[in-house]
């Protein structure tokens, strides 16, 4: 097949379903073999199913594209190490990494339970650690062996882990993390030749679909489809080919047809006495310059 990501092989996480689905189909259409990774879990994580994997390879592979499903959890070693090497042994090389997985569990702060905690952040954010480390492993030994890859990773954030969003704690702070991890990781490998972003999706999906139940409503009939997953996929796609040469540690915002580059935390004011303040001095010197600064961004839901 012809295509940007011709001769390239991708691995996507959570690609049974929704956006990671959407991703997987748009990097077959563009010439990459695919290894098509989900758990087949209910919204909340519950459960197990190889079915929604497969099904994904072989609507590739009725399109005349490449892939092979993959249904281990990718929140343990033992699951991301065989993502890779399923790549490996199958097409025999990896150049792309999309991290997508996740699932839901929200509650307000004083009703989330610790096992809720620990399961979002899990399945986020130890989910894109494990694959990732495991990818990054294998391309710093290419890259010692003299065959310097020129391989991508994109995770997938969020705007609650850019601005919050109310009654989803646990997802905020695991997509925060996200963010955190794609800008030391994308520092670390650059000289093992592999580019790390980030993009932060707004569309319909089984997490959204009912938290934002008007937001993501399906429009009428010949209408554009603004919340349609197929919207964020290009961006993906780009990200993942060579054509993204020089793209690394950035956060991007992808919904209906708009990209935005996030420029994340920048220094505004600021006051420097050259000595130690006074607590009633620091009260009045970041008052000041609380009044000089920019007003930030809403909470996501918040009333």
């Amino acid at each position: 097949m012809t295509g940007i990501c011709a001769g390239r092989v991708a691995a996507v996480t959570g690609a049974g379903r929704g956006l990671g689905r959407a991703h997987a189909l748009a990097l077959a259409a563009e010439g990459a073999e695919v290894v098509v990774n989900d758990l087949g879990v209910a919204a909340d994580g519950a459960g197990a199913s190889a079915a929604p994997a497969q099904r994904v390879a072989d609507e590739i592979r009725a399109h005349g594209g490449q892939a092979v499903a993959h249904s281990g959890d990718i929140t343990t070693t033992e699951g991301a190490a065989s993502l890779v090497a399923t790549a490996l042994d199958t097409f025999g090389r990896l150049d792309t990494l999309v991290n997508n997985a996740g699932f839901l569990r929200d509650r307000m702060l004083v009703n989330l339970d610790e096992d809720d905690w620990d399961a979002v952040i899990r399945v986020h954010l130890k989910g894109h650690f494990l694959p990732l480390r495991h990818a990054a492993a294998h391309w710093r030994a290419e890259a010692k062996s003299g065959r310097t890859p020129d391989a991508r990773v994109i995770n997938t954030a969020s705007g609650a882990g850019l601005l919050g969003s109310v009654g989803q704690g646990s997802y905020s702070a695991a997509k925060a993390g996200i963010i955190g991890l794609t800008l030391v990781a994308a520092a670390e490998m650059a000289r093992y030749g592999v580019q790390i972003n980030a993009i932060a999706p707004a569309a319909r999906t089984r997490m959204t679909e009912r938290t934002f139940a008007a937001t993501m409503a399906a429009p009428a009939d010949g209408e554009f489809d603004a919340m349609a997953p197929e919207n964020v996929s290009p961006l993906v796609v780009w990200l993942s080919s060579a054509d993204s040469a020089g793209v690394s540690g950035r956060v991007f915002e992808a919904e209906a047809g708009r990209i935005t580059v996030m420029e994340g935390w920048r220094p505004g004011p600021t006051a420097d006495k050259g000595s130690r303040w006074t607590p009633a001095e620091a009260g009045g010197a970041a008052r000041r310059l609380l009044a000089a600064a920019e007003e930030p961004g809403p909470v996501y839901g918040a009333r």
